[in-house]
């Protein structure tokens, strides 16, 4: 099977898999340029797919080998069995750049994918395979909170004391009970509420998990991007990412929002490829 162009796309099962058997070679991925070519790989974001990222794919894959991949329960990729967490993540991610990269590899991450590489450049299992990092807007900085988010948070724990002091097997029925309530539903974000099953287990492990106390750990060139109308990731956050990372830099791309590289891909494009060349 091939991609629209010209890549292999590999949909097999495997027993390099991640808990509740979820293996990297389930994933869609696309592929382009020189195999011989320095490799990039694209993570997209929350919500999104390679279908997202590949004008990236395309503007770089004349002189790079580019590997654009649907994130699990994303795009082409089936969803999992159970919720998967930035960690589980990160080890698909590493599955596939060492069976079809040759690391170490640059990762352009958007928004979770970016927090994906985040945790993958902080983490010395993973820290061999990450050569630099372009990272869009990424997500991982504990954002600042509205009160709105703590009286959510004060009305779902007083919905969930009742039923922490039941004997199990009734705690987890009545806990289950109430996830799949109305009232509970009303309590989450657009995106928990249009999700069920696993996926929503994985948004609640993804958003939740953030990457402050590890950023001074990430040793390799950064370029971080930001539109100054992002309304998802703030400056504050960026600047956080800006002032630990030791070796990084940014690129504030002027009247763009959390989709950044697409509402001016020729300025985002042209910071991309001096970074390459010079870092």
């Amino acid at each position: 099977m091939v991609s629209d162009h010209g890549s292999s796309l590999s949909e097999h099962t495997s027993s390099s898999a991640v808990d509740g058997g979820f293996s990297y070679e389930r994933l869609y991925v696309e592929e382009g340029g020189p195999r011989t070519g320095e490799p990039i790989l694209l993570l997209h974001g929350w919500g999104s797919s390679s279908a997202n990222m590949r004008v990236i794919a395309r503007a770089l894959e004349g002189e790079y080998h580019v590997v654009n991949v649907d994130l699990p329960g994303h795009g082409h990729s089936p969803a999992p069995s159970v919720g998967l967490g930035v960690p589980e993540h990160a080890q698909l991610v590493a599955e596939i750049i060492r069976h079809r990269m040759t690391a170490p590899v640059t990762v352009i991450g958007h928004s979770n994918g970016g927090r994906i590489a985040l945790y993958m450049a902080s983490e010395p299992a993973y820290q061999p395979l990450i050569k630099r990092l372009i990272l869009i807007s990424p997500s991982g900085v504990t954002p600042r909170r509205s009160a709105g988010y703590y009286v959510k948070r004060s009305i779902a724990a007083s919905l969930k004391a009742p039923f922490q002091i039941l004997p199990e097997p009734l705690r987890e029925f009545g806990l289950d009970w109430l996830r799949h309530s109305l009232v509970w539903r009303a309590l989450g974000s657009s995106d928990y509420r249009s999700l069920d099953g696993a996926m929503r287990e994985t948004f609640v492990k993804t958003v939740s998990y953030h990457l402050d106390d590890r950023l001074d750990r990430i040793r390799v060139p950064t370029l971080l991007i930001w539109g100054d109308r992002d309304t998802a990731v703030s400056r504050r956050q960026m600047e956080i990412l800006e002032s630990r990372i030791p070796d990084s830099g940014m690129v504030v791309l002027k009247d763009a929002g959390h989709y950044g590289y697409l509402d001016d891909f020729e300025t985002f494009i042209g910071a991309v490829r001096y970074f390459l060349e010079n870092s």
